[in-house]
């Protein structure tokens, strides 16, 4: 999909990786719908951009995101592209993990992510196209100890997000993951529960794995598994 001119939803825009795709999906020519809880980072990122649109929003509720789509629509017409980030990481030993930090990280990771699909789906269908990127985790990919919760939540993510990319291509609709590693933002500051391990590398800027996902957007492809971090 060529981003010029398109209209490009991100959830979790308001730190980190849902910020920096904000930004290069405005540079590509995009009009940016930025949602998230933090009305005040989203407004201020909206200042920025040249056609963007802050609608505070909890991917938690239904009711909010069905919102963030009207507004998008009644703004902009339509809804090309969903980034679909707000997460949360969980990174307790499995012994150890509450089971309410679990069924949190579940509702935000999964319950939610599916949420932002189905509310973009009906406009996407209705203009026979639409792109879906889903923010997964390298550490599906790679076992590490205490991060299994975290993990679940994500590989149930890449399940629905395989899944959903089957069921919707005959509505020109297209799904793909992305698969960071560590990278260098708040993420690790505002876990659910735990702490990232001493000596961790700091990892990939939030501007690389926008770049990735905004490649995925122009390509089509599947899924985009970026390196692991050596530094």
């Amino acid at each position: 999909m060529e981003l010029s001119g398109s209209v490009v939803l991100v959830t979790g825009a308001s730190s980190g990786i849902g910020a920096a795709t904000a930004r290069a999906a405005a540079d590509a020519g995009a009009k940016v719908v930025l949602t998230a809880r933090r009305a005040d980072r989203i407004d201020a990122l909206a200042a920025e951009l040249p056609d963007a649109l802050a609608v505070q929003t909890d991917v938690t509720h239904e009711g909010d995101l069905a919102n963030a789509v009207e507004q998008a629509l009644a703004r902009f017409g339509r809804v090309d592209v969903l980034v679909n980030n707000a997460g949360q990481g969980l990174h307790e030993p499995l012994e150890r993990i509450r089971l309410d930090d679990l069924r949190a990280v579940l509702e935000l990771n999964v319950v939610a992510a599916l949420a932002a699909m189905q509310a973009v789906i009906p406009p996407m269908r209705r203009q026979g196209a639409g792109a879906i990127v889903n923010v997964s985790s390298g550490t599906t990919l790679h076992r590490m100890p205490g991060v299994g919760g975290y993990a679940a939540s994500k590989a149930a993510l890449n399940t629905l997000s395989e899944t959903a990319r089957l069921e919707l291509a005959d509505a020109g609709i297209v799904v793909s993951t992305v698969y960071p590693r560590i990278t260098d933002t708040e993420f690790h500051d505002v876990l659910r529960a735990g702490e990232l391990r001493a000596g961790a590398p700091r990892g990939h800027s939030p501007e690389q794995v926008a770049g990735v996902i905004l490649d995925l957007v122009r390509s089509g492809e599947e899924r985009a598994v970026l390196p692991a971090p050596t530094a």
